[in-house]
C-alpha cells in the first residue's frame, strides 16, 4: 500500500507498506491510533505516544503529533488503502508549508 511515513526529523517520505496491522504497529511502535486527517486521508500515530514521553513530531491544528505517524488514505468499508497521487501532494504540502 502505498502511503507516507514522517518521523521525528525528518522530511515525510512515499513507500510502499504492507496493509497490516503489525505492519502499522512496527512503522509508529504500539498501538495504533487512527485520525481522519481530511479529504479522505487518515493519519495513523501511537494510540500511547504522548504517555510514554515520544518526541513531538508536527503540530495539527491545537494538537501535536508525536512520534512517528503514517499518512494512509481511507478506502472502501473505511479500510486502510493506497495515496492516490491527489493526496500525496495534499500531505506534502502541507509539510512544505509548515517548514517553510
Amino acid at each position: 500500500m502505498r502511503a507516507i511515513i514522517k518521523e521525528v526529523g525528518k522530511s515525510p517520505r512515499v513507500e510502499e507498506i504492507e496493509n497490516d496491522l503489525a505492519t502499522m504497529q512496527g512503522l509508529v511502535g504500539g498501538y495504533i491510533e487512527a485520525v481522519s486527517a481530511g479529504e479522505k486521508i487518515c493519519l495513523v500515530c501511537n494510540e500511547e505516544g504522548k504517555l510514554n514521553g515520544l518526541p513531538p513530531n508536527f503540530p495539527i491544528g491545537r494538537d501535536v503529533i508525536v512520534g512517528t505517524a503514517v499518512f494512509v488514505a481511507y478506502g472502501r468499508d473505511g479500510e486502510f488503502a493506497d495515496l492516490t497521487d491527489e493526496q500525496i501532494d495534499i500531505i506534502m504540502n502541507f509539510f512544505e508549508g509548515a517548514e517553510g
